[in-house]
Order: structure tokens, then C-alpha cells, then sequence
């Protein structure tokens, strides 16, 4: 069979079998979980020093019907409930409000991307647009 291939065919069965052998030689334990949260999030790191504010907001809910609510901490807290020693007073697509002793304290899902909606860069390109 080896005979009636040409060179460059044979050379790229030759790296597909050699590809295939690599894949086995890391075994997938040893592999990260993409989907596994930062050690900081998680507290296993011990030496880690993170923004908690930052990384205390985890996930929002916001059924359709039923109540809103955040998970904080690791705690699933409906709208109107505490955490810590504050009240959780909104919640949105983007983050929360929580009011305590104090003052206001806004919680973002991703607190460094900014949304933008697509009417507004509408708005702002017709605008730009005009003489």
C-alpha cells in the first residue's frame, strides 16, 4: 500500500500517525478546567491578593416571572435580601445595587467592559455623519 503513494501524501499520513500518537502522551487530568473559576475566586490561594469587590458577583438571575436575584458570594440572594450587612436593592444584566450602613455599593459582572447599545452607536454615527 506504501508503495502506490506519492511522497508528500505519505509524509502527511506519517504526521497525522504522529499526531495521533502526541494526543495520548498528555493525559487529560493534567489538563486545566477552562471553565474552573481563578484560585482567588475560589479561595484556595492562600498568597493571592484580588479586589473583593470585584470578585464577590458571580451570576444574576432574572427570570421572566418570579423574583430577581444574585449570586454573592457563593450565595444565591433574592432581590430585597442581605448580604452581609446589605440589602440587595436592584439587580440588571450587568451587576447589582446593594445599600447597608455604607452607602451604595455597585457590584458589575464584568466591571471593566463597558456595554454600549447599537441604537447608540447609531445615534452617535448619524450625528458624526451631518454636516
Amino acid at each position: 500500500m506504501a508503495g502506490n503513494l506519492k511522497p508528500a501524501r505519505l509524509l502527511l499520513l506519517a504526521a497525522c500517525v504522529a499526531a495521533a500518537g502526541f494526543a495520548y502522551a498528555v493525559p487529560p487530568e493534567s489538563l486545566p478546567d477552562p471553565t474552573r473559576p481563578p484560585a482567588v475566586v475560589a479561595g484556595n490561594d492562600a498568597g493571592a491578593v484580588a479586589d473583593i469587590s470585584s470578585s464577590r458577583l458571580t451570576s444574576v438571575v432574572l427570570p421572566k416571572n418570579g423574583r430577581p436575584a444574585a449570586v454573592i458570594e457563593g450565595q444565591v440572594v433574592p432581590l430585597g435580601g442581605m448580604v452581609g450587612g446589605a440589602r440587595l436593592t436592584r439587580v440588571t444584566e450587568s451587576g447589582v445595587v446593594l445599600e447597608g450602613p455604607d452607602g451604595i455599593e455597585r457590584l458589575f459582572l464584568t466591571p471593566d467592559v463597558e456595554k454600549k447599545s447599537s441604537v447608540t452607536k447609531r445615534v452617535a454615527k448619524r450625528q458624526k455623519d451631518k454636516p
